[in-house]
């Protein structure tokens, strides 16, 4: 008979099998009222899932990352419940969970409108509120294929005859609504208690686009009416912050179809873009980075030797010449080995660090792209560390400092780190992967670190560290990465003479901390809403005369800030003060100087800034010094 351990260690003994829910009810009224799902050594299962030997078992509540999954599963399955009870001859297809919420995909006769929307919400707690139960059930293929049939779901019946022969057939039941599904789900409608379907749009069956186009209903499901509230803030909030709009309004660039997945950018925005890069560009010189360029297209058959052809080949662009192809370059460590390559290497070289910006081309789905944050064409701030094994923790040591500090001056202060380890399709023995997961977890720990393990999320050549971000309104964005790589060095014949006259090979850190500067930029518009600081602004001083006796005055002052590097626009436009003060306030200038006779007078300046605040007279050394101190302290 069996008996179940729980997380706390405490053990209970039953004289029978037990289902989860009832090992729940053994503990306690509020944790069975609560249990949403157990998880039975590893194993996700619905809470009727009966144990019949000694078992671990977690007991999932909506608390729990993995039961909030499950109410989104589940919410999926009543938003499909809900389309047929309106529109029978609607046909159901798949309904993943996403992050933050889940989405339907439906084939019917005509567009649903916003008023459908509205009227499978209501329906959709109408059925919550019945608390119909979820039950499982097991079906012959045989038997699930012309039960669909009569159902008329030609959708379902291609999934499952889609499925191997021999594995299980599982189906969940709610009231008269039965979908094909792997579960597990809530053991009830009624615990799915806040949720709100978003929008609708289009999406071709099985994601290809020579398929027929199917709509898709985005929603969202939280563990209660107050974590949904705060959901749908932060959406109204991002959705004010999107980098697509505001680049638009305030001029730093666009896209378009002629160049899909690529940036024209624009005089504004690329300051930003220069400001950047010649901010990493001062930190890797100090750092003892060396800057190199690599060419944008390489012989397939290097692809082929670094194990990328393989793994990536499926999303490089090619070029044919004559009989030879050409791809342009996904990424550049390949090209970085081969200036390492050029020429014979010592130990005491070691560790050499190559550093680009390299432009990069991958070829996304076209429904992949995402403004500047899934784009075609990137540039990375990457870098190759080529070092022995011994170096490892130390270099790793190094760029995790060089990362915080520059995320740091930056603004953002929470940074989030997974290890990700091998992957199924991988390159290189087990040996050596053991080593290199090995040496990235003894350099976090040595860092004193927090972590979480993601097993399987590795690159194909090595293991790595993953940096987000979380930003002012809690998202997390990745970013910054480093990962070892025993592995294509060799595949590469890079080598380096050793102390004791042998040859041997290197081990390559790829690294880099922003990561595509373009979706940096991206992640930047969004975080300050165009409120860049001072040394990001495009434009950070702009100088407004009052009349026309101020002009060469404002012209005096555009000079000397320009020549001390400091960005300065004139407005000499017949305007009232006023308008022109609320025109730069709202493209968020940092700083206006309002010029009028008594400044003119006085050799002075009136400072504002775009939050409102006077700042009172300062003659034009003392703003200079001002912004130049602001500018060095990144503020």
């Amino acid at each position: 008979m069996p008996t179940v351990v729980l997380p706390d260690g405490s053990q209970k003994q039953f004289d029978h099998p037990v289902t989860v829910q009832q090992v729940a009810e053994s503990i306690g009224k509020g944790l069975a009222n609560a249990a949403l799902a157990g998880k039975v050594d590893g194993k996700l299962v619905d809470t009727s899932y009966l144990i019949e030997k000694d078992s671990q078992l977690v007991i999932l509540t909506d608390k729990d990352a993995e039961g909030l999954e499950i109410i989104r599963h589940s919410c999926a399955h009543l938003l499909a419940h809900a389309v047929q009870s309106i529109y029978p001859e609607a046909q159901v297809t798949i309904g993943p969970v996403i992050e933050d919420g889940f989405y339907y995909d439906f084939a019917f006769s005509r567009p649903f409108t916003t008023e459908d929307l509205t009227r499978f919400e209501e329906k959709m707690a109408e059925l919550a509120k019945q608390d119909l139960t979820v039950s499982r059930h097991l079906i012959s293929r045989s038997d699930a294929i012309e039960k669909f049939n009569k159902m008329g779901e030609h959708y379902k019946v291609e999934i499952i005859k889609a499925i191997p022969e021999g594995e299980p057939l599982t189906f969940y039941q709610q009231g008269d609504f039965i979908d094909l599904c792997r579960g597990p789900h809530t053991p009830s409608t009624g615990k799915i208690k806040a949720f709100k379907l978003l929008k609708v749009a289009g999406a071709y069956w099985r994601g290809d686009a020579k398929n027929e186009m199917l709509q898709r209903i985005y929603g969202t499901a939280w563990q209660n009416k107050k974590a949904l509230e705060e959901y749908l803030v932060r959406i109204e909030e991002a959705e004010k912050r999107d980098h697509r709009k505001l680049a638009k309004r305030f001029d730093l660039l666009h896209m378009q179809d002629e160049a899909p997945g690529m940036i024209f950018w624009h005089p504004k925005g690329w300051v930003i873009y220069q400001q950047i890069v010649q901010y990493i560009r001062h930190l890797l010189v100090n750092h003892g980075y060396q800057e190199v360029n690599t060419p944008q297209m390489v012989d397939r058959s290097l692809w082929e030797r670094s194990g990328h052809w393989e793994m990536f080949g499926q999303n490089m662009f090619t070029v044919t010449d004559d009989e030879r192809v050409f791809a342009v370059k996904p990424m550049n460590c390949p090209c970085h080995v081969q200036i390492y390559n050029h020429g014979l290497r010592s130990y005491r070289e070691l560790p050499i660090r190559l550093a680009e910006f390299g432009s990069c081309h991958r070829n996304e789905p076209s429904g992949a792209l995402h403004g500047m944050m899934r784009v075609r064409n990137f540039v990375q701030d990457d870098a190759h560390i080529f070092c022995t094994e011994d170096q490892i923790q130390s270099e790793v040591s190094k760029f995790i400092d060089l990362l915080y500090q520059v995320y740091a001056d930056f603004g953002f202060k929470e940074i989030l780190i997974k290890l990700s380890t091998r992957p199924e399709h991988r390159v290189g023995s087990d040996e050596i992967w053991d080593k290199a997961e090995k040496a990235l977890e003894i350099a976090l720990n040595n860092k004193g670190l927090n972590w979480e393990l993601h097993p399987g999320e590795g690159a194909f050549y090595g293991p790595k560290i993953e940096f987000s971000l979380k930003d002012c309104i809690g998202r997390v964005w990745q970013c910054g990465t480093v990962q070892v790589d025993f592995s294509m060095p060799n595949r590469l014949n890079a080598h380096f003479i050793a102390e004791d006259g042998s040859k041997q090979v290197p081990v390559i850190l790829h690294r880099a901390i922003l990561g595509s500067l373009e979706r940096f930029i991206g992640i930047l518009i969004e975080e300050f809403a165009g409120n860049f600081p001072l040394w990001l602004a495009p434009i950070q001083v702009a100088i407004l005369n009052i009349t026309d006796r101020q002009a060469e005055y404002v012209a005096k002052i555009e000079e000397i800030l320009r020549s001390n590097a400091i960005r300065a626009v004139t407005d000499l436009r017949n305007e009232k003060i006023g308008f022109k003060i609320r025109e730069h306030t709202l493209q968020r200038i940092p700083y206006l100087l309002v010029v009028g006779d008594k400044e003119v007078d006085q050799q002075t300046l009136s400072v504002r800034t775009r939050e409102g605040a006077d700042l009172g007279s300062m003659t034009i050394d003392e703003f200079v010094n001002k912004l130049t101190t602001e500018c060095e302290r990144k503020q």
